[in-house]
């Protein structure tokens, strides 16, 4: 039996270079295929040839990454089945190294030919400047240590995957406490988040012990490019042309000059309703006029049936995108135990289809996150006739404008799921999560600009500076007592273990998001159809580009912020 909620998905455009059928477990057979994709590539003779040969390289690339992509499905909707373990880490371990120096070879025949520099400026800039990059950074001793920070990432969504706790006489996991926090018992909710607390403030020597493997394997990787610090490095891997550590470094002091005196606002507010002298962590979530949690649905078959009435509302298009994925079966979003922590979307290559998992327990915060995936779902069926595979993904500064802002949008038909007091508390709550997200994500991005140019810090240094960056961006909330859960709070951050300096780019987005909402208010169809327009372009376009076509300014200075967070207060004053 598959542990793929889908199943056999045929190519969107058959297959004209590979065979039909091809086992990626055997290296013979794939490097067969590269051999002749190798010889294809420095034969091409005319540019009608090398385009040709550059769609074929793309249909390789997206064969490769769908096989990827389903191993990495499997392996996180089923964390204790070890055979989609060993699938995936045989992919990781025994074929990618054996695959980068190939496609190494492939860019390099490609940056190499004598035909490149007659390919159209305006059709091939980018693919030309992400190609050139991908061969500035290719390290041959760094594909062993790649792969070692592939496998010690599979360790961490292991272990928190599997983390459970027995409260109230059943064992739940995290994801299933988080549910008590919205809960108006005060003891109820203190005892559900000491119980999730104590639970992983057990793991820290391990979560701690994994982090230091992962920073070490890193600095050697940054080492060998020729680098000084891991971050020069990863801001140069992450294709981040168009802004730098000092951008980031001041968009921080933007969000707690702008920010942060809004989210202690806002704090206060709650505080004096509640009736608390102090604001303590289990204090954060609940409703502060005392009514229970919103519940939007009762299982996932209501989630989706509820969000394919928003997205019928919202627009013709998109409601047909989301209603494709449902009857190909390209949802998994019920939580359950053995399944990796986090939602997300991947992208199935080579049939150029979105798959969206979740781990939703009937939470308001569950149809934000289905519309959000929802969002990068739609962005790659927006692209998905584009020939080139490398335009057929976006930087991921435009992605999460795609996801952020489909939440604004789609928060418009939240009545699906709601009475109308209920949507006013549930848009407040949204807009309440933008203005506190921004200090959250300024805290991991600083704390890794931190962890990386300190490399030589101890554990101890880095609860130092996580406390001191919880102080700075963290509001009014009172830790006393609580200082040893405060600062292991970072390890249920999977972006720092698994995807290091991947967490800016939802502030820069939120940014961009907050405009298209602007934009919607003031003309909803216009809106949408940028929106529409700027997700057609894939990555083709640098990203101010990117974001202009999709009605935004690519900046995130305070200029910028302030005015977006007026807006997000004026609004909050109309819901009330």
């Amino acid at each position: 039996m598959s542990l793929l909620p889908f199943g056999e998905l045929p190519p969107h455009t058959p297959r004209r270079f590979l065979p039909v059928r091809i086992d990626f477990d055997d290296w013979t057979a794939v490097e067969a295929c590269l051999d002749r994709l190798a010889t294809a590539g420095r034969g091409a003779r005319t540019l009608v040839e090398l385009e040709t040969w550059l769609v074929d390289l793309g249909e390789v690339g997206s064969a490769i990454d769908e096989e990827r992509a389903r191993r990495y499905i499997a392996m996180t909707c089923h964390t204790d089945d070890a055979e989609a373990e060993r699938a995936y880490l045989r992919l990781v371990e025994e074929m990618e190294p054996r695959l980068k120096p190939r496609m190494f070879e492939l860019a390099r025949i490609y940056a190499e030919h004598p035909l490149r520099a007659g390919l159209p400026a305006d059709r091939y800039g980018v693919f030309d400047r992400n190609k050139r990059l991908e061969i500035e950074l290719y390290r041959e001793e760094n594909v062993a240590l790649e792969t070692e920070e592939a496998r010690l990432s599979q360790q961490y969504q292991k272990r928190m995957g599997g983390l459970t706790v027995e409260f109230e006489g059943q064992e739940r996991t995290l994801v299933q406490m988080g549910l008590y926090q919205e809960m108006t018992d005060r003891t109820r909710r203190e005892a559900a988040w000491r119980a999730v607390a104590e639970r992983t403030a057990l793991e820290s020597e391990q979560f701690e012990g994994l982090f230091d493997g992962l920073r070490a394997v890193r600095g050697k990787m940054a080492a060998n490019a020729g680098f000084g610090d891991y971050r020069a490095y990863a801001f140069k891997a992450r294709g981040r042309f168009d802004y730098g550590p000092e951008d980031c470094e001041r968009f921080h002091d933007a969000i707690e000059a702008e920010v942060v005196p809004l989210l202690r606002e806002l704090q206060g507010e709650r505080r004096r309703v509640l009736g608390l002298e102090t604001l303590r962590p289990w204090d954060t979530s609940v409703d502060p006029l005392g009514r229970g949690p919103l519940k939007p649905f009762s299982d996932t078959a209501q989630l989706e049936e509820a969000s394919q009435r928003v997205f019928d509302g919202l627009d013709p298009k998109l409601a047909a995108d989301f209603r494709l994925m449902r009857e190909t079966r390209l949802l998994d979003l019920a939580n359950r135990k053995g399944k990796a922590p986090g939602g997300y979307q991947n992208t199935l290559s080579e049939a150029r289809l979105p798959f969206i998992f979740m781990n939703a327990v009937g939470q308001q915060r569950d149809v934000e996150t289905l519309f959000h995936e929802a969002g990068h779902a739609f962005h790659a069926l927006a692209a998905r006739n584009e020939p080139l595979q490398a335009y057929r993904e976006a930087p991921i500064e435009f992605c999460e404008v795609a996801s952020m802002a489909m939440e604004l949008l789609a928060a418009e038909g939240l009545g699906e799921f709601y009475g109308e007091e209920e949507v006013r508390r549930a848009r407040r709550t949204h807009l309440e999560g933008i203005v506190g997200v921004f200090p959250w994500i300024a805290t991991v991005d600083a704390f890794q600009h931190w962890i990386y140019m300190h490399p030589e810090h101890t554990v101890e240094d880095r609860r130092g500076a996580w406390e001191r960056l919880m102080r700075r961006f963290g509001g009014d909330v009172d830790w006393s007592g609580l200082e040893v859960y405060r600062m292991n709070r970072w390890h249920r951050q999977l972006h720092i273990f698994i995807h290091p300096f991947y967490y800016v780019e939802y502030g820069i987005a939120q940014l961009g998001a907050l405009q298209v909402w602007a934009n919607a208010q003031l003309d909803g169809p216009g809106a949408l159809a940028r929106y529409r327009a700027g997700l057609a372009l894939g990555g083709s376009k640098p990203l101010p580009e990117l974001f202009a076509a999709a009605g935004c300014r690519f900046d995130f200075t305070r200029e910028t912020v302030r005015p977006l967070l007026q807006r997000v207060r004026d609004e909050l004053g109309r819901l009330g």
